[in-house]
């Protein structure tokens, strides 16, 4: 009997061993499993923080130019505009004002 009992318990202490190296193997891969995701993740995190960057550059730059625009539009609206624009491209000039233009 005592015989038997050795047999038993030694059967059990390898079956315990391999249990063991098998949630061992099972830990091991998850592990490693979740570090490549991690690595993934990381990459892309990268990724996406460099498109905001540029995103935000370029929201940056046409915010500066709807400034420009809206200035452009604010200077458009002003007498001095439509004076440089009546001499310019039409011509006109005021009752008086004389116009001297260079000889080519």
């Amino acid at each position: 009997m005592a015989k038997r009992r050795k047999k038993a318990a030694y059967r059990r202490g390898n079956q315990n061993r391999f249990s063991m190296v098998l949630v061992v193997m099972v830990v091991a891969l998850i592990t490693a499993a979740v570090a490549m995701r991690s690595m993934e993740l990381s990459q892309r995190l990268d990724v996406y923080a460099e498109r905001e960057a540029e995103l935000n550059q370029q929201i940056e730059a046409e915010e500066r130019r709807a400034e420009e625009i809206e200035n452009f539009r604010k200077y458009t609206q002003t007498k001095r505009y439509v004076e440089e624009v009546a001499k310019e491209k039409l011509g006109l000039v005021y009752e008086g004002e004389i116009l001297f233009k260079e000889e080519d």
